[in-house]
C-alpha cells in the first residue's frame, strides 16, 4: 500500500505525542483524532517506515461513547483534515477519560523508559476550572502567513488557517483575536497577564544573520514589558515575552505539587542552611515554592539561561537573604559548580533540594550526571515529557534515587499534553 490509500482501522491503543494505535496485517498505523475501542476510516500519509505506517482518520465508522462533539468546531473530524487546526488534539474526548488516556501514556512511558511501576494520576490544575477544559490559556501563539492570514498552524503541518474562535484561551484573548488583528508575517503572541489586559506582541520574520556581522533582530519594546503574575498572595514579575506558564491555575498547581511532594519526602520544613538549588529557574516560581518552606534565610539558587528572566528571578526572590539568580546553561554551570565548590558548599548541596524543570527533551545524561556526583538529598523533577522524564528517571534510579512521589497534573486539557512532578531521595550510589 501507499500514501492516499484508505483503511477501514480499528483503534485499540493511545501512544505518546497525540496519536492512537491501530494495526493493519500485523502493522502499526498511527492515526490522529480517534479514540481506543473505535473503527475509523483512515487515508494512509506515510508508509516510508517498515515498522510502521501513519493515517489521517477521515470518518468515525464506530464511535467511542467517549466521544463529543469536539470543543473547536474546525478540529473535528468533520472537517478535512487539512483545514484542521492543531492544539487541541484530545478536543473530541470527554475530559474524564482524557486523563485516564493521559495516565495510561505517563505509566507507560515511566515502567518502559525508566524502569517505573507506578500508579500515577492526572488530576486537574484546579477545582474551578470549566467543565469542558475550555478557557484556560493565557497565552496563544498564533502565525501569520505571507497573505495576511492569521491564526493557528493547521495539525501536523506549517500552514495557517483562519478561525473565528480560540476556545481554549482566556475569553478575553478570544475576544481579541475575534476583533482581528494585523501583523507582519511570522508570529503573534497574545498575553493576559494577571492584570487582565490583553496585550499583542508581533514577532515578525527576521532574515538569517549570515556570519558574525550580520544585522542582529531588533527586538520590540512591548516582548520587554514587565508584566505582574500573582500565585495566592505572591507576585512575580516577568516579560510580557517571557515564559510562564499558559494554564491561568497552573502556577498554583505546580506550587502544590512542589509542597506535597517535599512533604511525602519528609520534607514539611526545609532546611535554610542547606544550598538548595533551582535548576532552569525561569523567573523563580518553584524556587520561591522550596523557599517558603524553609523561611526567611533559606538558601537558594535559581540558574536559568535567559539573562531577563535572571533579572526577574532576582527581585522575586528578594525577600529571602539567601536567595540569588545566576545566568547560565544548566551543564555547565553544573560543571562549574563540581570544580569550584568546597567541601562545606558540597555537604550544603547534599543536604539540600534541587529542583530542575528542564525543557521538553529532558535534562539529559551531562545534568544527571552531574547531580549524581553532587548527590542532593532531595530532587523535584518537574517535566512536560512523559519519555523524557521516564528516561532522566531511570539514570536516577541506576545512580541510586529513588522516587517517592510521582504526580500528574492536566495542564492542557484537550491536548494530549501532560506535566508530571516526581519527587526522589538518594538512597546512595548503587554497590
Amino acid at each position: 500500500m501507499q500514501s492516499g490509500d484508505l483503511l477501514d482501522l480499528d483503534v485499540t491503543d493511545v501512544a505518546h505525542g497525540g496519536v492512537f494505535v491501530a494495526r493493519h496485517e500485523g502493522r502499526v498505523v498511527f492515526v490522529p483524532d480517534a479514540i481506543p475501542g473505535e473503527r475509523v476510516r483512515a487515508r494512509l500519509t506515510d508508509t516510508a517506515k517498515s515498522s510502521f505506517w501513519r493515517a489521517e482518520a477521515l470518518e468515525v465508522l464506530e464511535a467511542s461513547p467517549h466521544r463529543r462533539s469536539h470543543v473547536w468546531a474546525p478540529a473535528d473530524i468533520g472537517t478535512a483534515p487539512e483545514n484542521r487546526p492543531g492544539g487541541a488534539d484530545f478536543g473530541h474526548i470527554e475530559l474524564t477519560y482524557q486523563r485516564e488516556l493521559k495516565q495510561r501514556v505517563l505509566r507507560d512511558a515511566l515502567q518502559r523508559f525508566g524502569g517505573v511501576d507506578s500508579d500515577v494520576v492526572v488530576a486537574a490544575a484546579g477545582a474551578d476550572e470549566t467543565a469542558d477544559g475550555t478557557g484556560w490559556r493565557t497565552r496563544v501563539s498564533l502565525h501569520v502567513d505571507d497573505e495576511g492570514r492569521i491564526g493557528p498552524f493547521a495539525a501536523r503541518s506549517h500552514r495557517v488557517v483562519e478561525v473565528d474562535d480560540l476556545p481554549l484561551a482566556t475569553p478575553a484573548i478570544a475576544d481579541a483575536v475575534s476583533r482581528g488583528r494585523s501583523a507582519a508575517p511570522g508570529r503573534l503572541d497574545l498575553v493576559q497577564p494577571s492584570d487582565g489586559r490583553v496585550r499583542a506582541l508581533p514577532r515578525p520574520e527576521t532574515p538569517r544573520r549570515r556570519g558574525r556581522g550580520g544585522p542582529r533582530p531588533v527586538v520590540d519594546p512591548a516582548l520587554r514589558e514587565t508584566v505582574i503574575e500573582r500565585v495566592g498572595d505572591r507576585e512575580f514579575r516577568v516579560d510580557a515575552g517571557g515564559f510562564w506558564q499558559v494554564h491561568r491555575l497552573a502556577p498554583a498547581a505546580l506550587r502544590n505539587a512542589v509542597h506535597e511532594g517535599l512533604r511525602a519526602a519528609g520534607r514539611d520544613a526545609v532546611d535554610p542552611e542547606a544550598w538548595h538549588l533551582d535548576l532552569y529557574g525561569g523567573v523563580g516560581l518553584l524556587a520561591a515554592a522550596v523557599a517558603e518552606l524553609g523561611g526567611p534565610a533559606t538558601r537558594i539558587t535559581s540558574v536559568e539561561a535567559d539573562p531577563r528572566a535572571t533579572d526577574h528571578a532576582g527581585e522575586n526572590l528578594a525577600e529571602w537573604v539567601g536567595a540569588r539568580a545566576e545566568t547560565g546553561r544548566v551543564d555547565r554551570w553544573l560543571a562549574q559548580t563540581e570544580q569550584a565548590a568546597s567541601s562545606a558548599e558540597r555537604a550544603r548541596m547534599r543536604a539540600g533540594v534541587t529542583l530542575l524543570d528542564p525543557p521538553r527533551a529532558g535534562a539529559g545524561r551531562e545534568v544527571v550526571d552531574s547531580l549524581l556526583r553532587l548527590r542532593p538529598a532531595t530532587l523535584v523533577y518537574v517535566a512536560c515529557d512523559p519519555v523524557a522524564l521516564a528516561r532522566d528517571l531511570g539514570m536516577l534510579r541506576a545512580g541510586g534515587y529513588a522516587p517517592v512521589s510521582l504526580q500528574g497534573l492536566d495542564l492542557f486539557p484537550n491536548s494530549h499534553h501532560v506535566e508530571a512532578v516526581a519527587v526522589l531521595t538518594d538512597e546512595g550510589p548503587l554497590s
